[in-house]
């Protein structure tokens, strides 16, 4: 096994560990880190993106995004309010800094706008069909 597949199997594990603790814990977000696990295991290890792809984490919080069908509203709003809240308490310590609470709050309208409008809705029939 080379180096770059090792690195990618690390990344992964730390990518799903976050994920994992992100899925319980209110203002960690799980996607961006699910996401980053599912691309390093893909790169590295066929048994391990097939493994990785077979969990509930993985099913309930990225599958229909990654297989390009959208999010579940229920899904979108969930991602849209732990985003909302991390970006709140930055933007609370921000209070000396103008330019950085511009930045994250146009940063922040561009992540709501894409979810709402980017990314295609799924009703849950559609999701629940799937199965």
């Amino acid at each position: 096994m080379n180096l770059k597949k090792i690195v990618y199997i690390v990344i992964g594990c730390i990518g799903l560990g976050i994920g994992a603790v992100g899925a319980v814990v209110p203002l960690l977000p799980a996607f961006p880190f699910l996401l980053l696990a599912a691309i390093c295991f893909g790169k590295s290890s066929e048994r391990l993106h097939t493994w990785f792809i077979g969990t509930k984490l993985y099913k309930n919080n990225l599958e229909s995004y990654v297989q390009g069908r959208g999010m579940t509203w229920a899904t979108k709003l969930r991602i849209m309010t732990i985003v909302t809240l991390t970006m709140a308490v930055g933007f609370i310590m921000m209070s000396r800094v103008p330019v950085g609470r511009i930045i994250l709050a146009c940063v922040w309208v561009f992540h709501i706008f894409y979810f709402c409008f980017g990314i295609k809705t799924l009703t849950e029939e559609v999701v629940g069909n799937d199965d």
